[in-house]
């Protein structure tokens, strides 16, 4: 079963991990805070462990970044020689958590003509890209039960089709309808989304939502 790399330590990193778990694959999550990870280590048992951020980039197959989007450039080109013809999976958004939201509508620091995944690629020319998880809160990332039944849209982007069929097949695992948007260029779409789906729960504390799109 493939190896996969999560590079974080927050809610994303061990909602992700625990989901790649149960559906049978051996998780690395790298850190430069472990003992933030002791209990996740310790529910993981074998099937997981807690290394550096260099180690899960290295041990990963597939590697996940799931660091803040202010962070995310800076961990991910200090790994980037671990990451050359990797599929790296890119969850964060490039949320300016230094402003408080207008009525609930959160503030980027990118502008609407150049997404943060963009910044990633230029960053980790050699990686192959892929935006997913990243229009849902982390409660909802994996097997998602939504009212209705119904399974949510998950909108991915990135330059590589092998990449992005590998990282459809585990999101059908995960309980979504993956959505391909094209190239990275796409993820400018698909980043304010975040924006979108975070309105009704600060404005009205309503969390359990996600996107499909009707064809």
């Amino acid at each position: 079963m493939t190896k996969i790399g999560i590079i974080g330590s927050g809610i994303v990193a061990k909602t992700l991990g625990d989901g790649f778990i149960r559906h049978g694959y051996h998780v690395t999550l790298g850190t430069r805070f472990p003992d933030k990870l002791k209990d996740w280590a310790w529910n993981a048992g074998n099937k997981g462990s807690v290394g550096s951020v260099a180690e899960a980039a290295k041990n990963g197959e597939i590697v996940i970044a799931a660091v803040k989007g202010k962070h995310v450039v800076n961990v991910l080109t200090d790994v980037k020689d671990h990451l050359d013809n990797k599929i790296v999976v890119d969850t964060t958004n490039p949320i300016d958590d230094s402003e408080v939201p207008d009525h609930g509508v959160l503030k980027f620091f990118t502008t609407i003509n150049r997404s943060l995944m963009e910044d990633l690629q230029e960053a980790v020319p050699k990686a192959n890209f892929v935006k997913a998880f990243s229009c849902i809160g982390s409660h909802l990332m994996v097997n998602p039960r939504i009212a209705g039944g119904e399974k949510p849209s998950m909108f991915i982007a990135g330059n590589s089709e092998e990449a992005k069929q590998e990282v459809s097949e585990i999101l059908t695992v995960f309980g979504f309808e993956p959505e391909d948007m094209g190239n990275v260029e796409g993820a400018r779409a698909i980043e304010p989304l975040s924006m979108l789906w975070c309105i009704p729960g600060i404005r009205n504390d309503q969390w359990i939502h996600a996107f499909k799109l009707l064809k």
